[in-house]
């Protein structure tokens, strides 16, 4: 079975999606996010989908999925690079990126994790001990 290649740039994971999703990919791709997140202790991870052309309502799901273990595993997803023609099917079939941040590109994308790994940083890691300084 294919495999989507999962970067790890500093504290950030980023993965390109080059190909069509079919579902078997879309549950590879969460389990190895899962994986590389908890191996990693990635604070971030960008996912770039510039060319898929269509994302129908079970990729759709499988995103926010992927978005709420990351965030359980202390992790913030951003998708980049969007084409307007999949933002107006998800808007379509309902589906709302609940927990996911949105970027019009990788660059912007970057930024967006770059801000929370900045933010992580200057707290000493209170927010991540789970102790309030």
């Amino acid at each position: 079975m294919d495999r989507i290649p999962i970067l790890k740039l500093g504290g950030a994971l980023i993965v390109t999606i080059q190909v069509d999703m079919h579902d078997r990919l879309a549950l590879a791709l969460e389990e190895d996010l899962t994986a590389m997140i908890a191996r990693t202790g990635a604070r971030g991870v960008l996912i770039e989908i510039s060319a898929l052309e269509i994302v129908d309502s079970f990729i759709g799901r499988m995103l926010v999925s992927i978005a709420a273990v990351s965030r359980v595993l202390d992790a913030e997803t951003v998708v980049a690079g969007m084409r307007p023609a999949v933002a107006i099917t998800l808007v379509e079939l309902g589906l709302e990126l609940t927990g996911i941040k949105t970027a019009l590109n990788v660059e912007r994308g970057m930024a967006l994790i770059q801000a929370r790994l900045s933010e992580d940083e200057g707290g000493f890691g209170s927010e991540r001990d789970g102790h309030e300084v």
